[in-house]
């Protein structure tokens, strides 16, 4: 995966209802920690990180580069949305598109964090890098976040199996430019 092009990073925070989307910060390195050591977090992403490999190898500001957001509720990181081209995809439907993806706190599901704060990360996109398609990869088995690629638009391109489990890709159709 690389960064998003000629995208000036980073850029204001981005303020919903209740959440704030931005760049990381070093007080949020023990939330990647957190987040990145989840068994219950990578459940359908090929499991965990072992945290003592994570303390040593996070830099002081972690996942701090172009379309990465920290999603921050009440001051604190809750989960982060990543906006990343797929370049290295294996499914040829997805290269070269920008894809999306998105981690929470076990502590923040189910409160429709993922949803707001998705729909603002793309809402975002659009503005930035109008008329460009976005893709999503998920689990089939994963319903919360099938059901959530269906609210945000996306529509099945293909299933596939990697990882021993069906994969579900999906696209969003690009918003055109302004004027196009």
């Amino acid at each position: 995966m690389t960064e998003l092009g000629p995208v000036a990073w980073p850029p204001e925070p981005i303020r919903t209802e209740r959440l704030v989307l931005r760049a990381s910060e070093a007080r949020d390195r023990p939330a990647f920690v957190e987040l990145l050591a989840s068994p219950k977090v990578h459940t359908y992403l090929g499991g965990p990180r072992r945290r003592h490999e994570l303390e040593r190898e996070l830099p002081e500001v972690p996942e701090r580069w172009p379309g990465s957001f920290v999603v921050d509720l009440d001051g604190a990181m809750i989960g982060q949305i990543l906006l990343r081209r797929a370049t290295g995809h294996r499914r040829p439907a997805a290269v070269g598109k920008v894809d999306l993806g998105y981690l929470f706190l076990p502590r923040a599901w189910g409160s429709g964090y993922a949803d707001e704060a998705c729909a603002a990360a793309l809402d975002w996109f659009d503005r930035v890098l109008p008329g460009e398609p976005v893709v999503l990869t998920t689990q089939t088995a994963n319903v919360g976040s099938m059901h959530l690629a269906a609210k945000l638009g996306f529509t099945e391109v293909e299933r596939f199996q990697a990882w021993d489990a069906e994969q579900w890709l999906g696209q969003r159709p690009p918003v055109p430019p302004p004027g196009g």
